[in-house]
């Protein structure tokens, strides 16, 4: 183990020594690859939410980072809102935000016409309006903010997404599916978001082809991959009588392929099965070849209040047998999550509201909402009158870190390929920690002469995006398309990303902004 026990220089020294030995693959699906395996990252971000890119780590240990309750965001006070509101979803399109989610005020059967697909906008994501619009009323109300209705059963987990496919028709930008078992999942299109018409009078996932005795009966969704260059759709199923996640791909979001069961995997192993009640898995927009989920963990019958608890605070007495929290995992594309956290990542909130049935749900997406912040939603107090969305906030890319205490680690990554002439670090030192970077050849492991861990300066303080220098400069331009590893140094550090890049770019584009 690296230890800083003598001079700076001693603990560099000790660093290079100890990393050029011990390489192993720490998580699942690596001991697959070849030894004369080379990823090739072009400019991409890479985060710690998994070790796909980790050959070693002596010394630190990977740490997930829960976001910070930043309070009531939206209220689900209206008529045609209520108790029973759920399944949200956020989509930032350019400087407008706009939230999508299940109006419900009265308990009652999946897929019935009780309920409706309301709408809200923002223009930070921070502060929500409730247009009065008149596509649909309720009752004696002319202008609400429902924007589907007497479409039942869609209307019951409505997921519309923003297609970013390239050269995708105006008229079409965006989609959304819904549905049940019993109509399949139905899609739907929209020019602007609010108006929405079905693509076609059939499903494009139906239980005859679906291969698992009961699915849809959540909130599922899609998306259009970069990465895999096809449209993906995460759903709902039960397997073995827990509640799973299956994923289908299409190359036009009508025709799917045969969906696969998704399998969990935590360092190596295979994790638990956990009752997984909605998945909210999409490609993180600073990184979308990596499919961030935070995930609702449901725990049936797992009863936290009394009966006299729940009539204190107006539950519905069929909604606090059982409890949830959040969880984070990760996926590229594969067919399976990195569960690299066994632990909870948001977890209930103070008081008794917060340990009934289905509340703790987090809505879908993860996006931008300040120069150094993201944000992730979640519905809670469900089934009381007391019902609203919460926002929560991180550090961009702060899902989770490497991190070393003062005694110092070392992380090396497998052998990578890069575009650009700047590695940019997101990161995190205590004011008498640091971390410094070498690159080693990618067959041999050997330092790369001038750009030794003992080359570079400290890289010390608290930023979103830093450049690393060495003692010649930070330009890495002449290492670029040649397979190489990183090492890093941490001493009382958290390395959250990096990337490399070019060194023009502006500010904006490196925030991700």
């Amino acid at each position: 183990m690296c230890t800083y026990s003598l001079s700076r220089r001693t603990w560099i020294q000790v660093c290079s020594a100890t990393a050029m030995t011990g390489f192993r693959p720490l998580f699942a699906g690596e001991k697959d690859q070849p030894g004369s395996w080379v990823t090739d990252i072009g400019d991409r971000r890479e985060l710690f939410v998994d070790g796909t890119l980790v050959e070693r780590v002596q010394g630190c240990r990977w740490v997930q980072h829960p976001p910070r309750d930043e309070g009531i965001v939206l209220r689900f006070d209206q008529p045609w809102e209520g108790l029973f509101c759920a399944y949200a979803t956020v989509i930032r399109d350019g400087y407008r935000y706009r939230l999508y989610y299940r109006g419900r005020p009265q308990a009652g059967a999946d897929g019935d016409e009780g309920e409706v697909t309301c709408y809200a906008e923002s223009l930070d994501g921070r502060h929500w309006v409730k247009p009065a619009l008149d596509l649909f009323s309720y009752r004696n109300h002319r202008r609400t903010n429902i924007v589907l209705a007497h479409a039942a059963p869609v209307t019951h987990n409505f997921c519309p997404m923003l297609d970013t496919r390239p050269g995708v028709e105006s008229n079409q930008r965006y989609k959304a599916i819904g549905g049940t078992i019993r109509s399949g999942l139905m899609a739907y299109t929209s020019a602007d978001g609010l108006h929405w018409q079905p693509m076609q009078k059939e499903p494009v996932l139906s239980k005859e082809m679906v291969p698992f005795k009961y699915m849809f009966d959540s909130q599922n969704l899609a998306f259009w991959s970069s990465l895999e260059q096809c449209y993906v759709c995460y759903f709902r199923v039960f397997y073995k009588g827990v509640r799973s996640i299956a994923r289908s791909t299409s190359d036009d979001f009508l025709h799917w392929s045969r969906p696969v069961l998704m399998e969990y995997r935590h360092r190596g192993k295979e994790a638990p099965r956990e009752h997984l009640y909605t998945n909210q898995t999409h490609p993180y927009f600073r990184a979308p070849h990596i499919y961030i989920s935070i995930a609702a963990r449901f725990v049936p019958g797992r009863q936290v209040l009394s009966d006299e608890e729940a009539r204190a605070i107006g539950v519905h007495p069929r909604y606090f047998k059982d409890t949830s929290d959040a969880v984070l995992m990760s996926t590229r594309g594969t067919s399976w999550y990195e569960r690299t956290f066994l632990s909870s990542f948001i977890r209930p909130g103070i008081g008794a509201r917060n340990w009934v049935s289905r509340t703790n749900y987090p809505a879908l997406n993860v996006v931008q909402t300040g120069p150094n912040e993201m944000s992730v939603y979640v519905n809670q107090d469900y089934a009381q009158p007391t019902a609203h969305l919460r926002r929560y906030s991180m550090r961009l890319d702060g899902f989770a870190s490497l991190q070393a205490d003062a005694t110092g680690g070392t992380i090396v990554t497998r052998s990578i390929r890069f575009q650009g002439d700047r590695l940019w670090l997101n990161f995190s030192t205590s004011a008498a920690g640091e971390i410094r970077v070498g690159l080693l050849d990618g067959a041999s492991g050997q330092p790369i002469a001038g750009y030794a861990i003992e080359d570079c300066r400290p890289v010390i303080g608290n930023e979103i995006e830093r450049a690393v220098r060495w003692k010649g400069g930070p330009s890495v331009s002449q290492v670029a398309g040649r397979p190489i590893r990183l090492q890093f140094a941490l001493r009382d550090a958290d390395l959250f990303a990096y990337r490399f890049g070019k060194s023009e770019a502006s500010s904006s584009e490196r925030s991700g902004s």
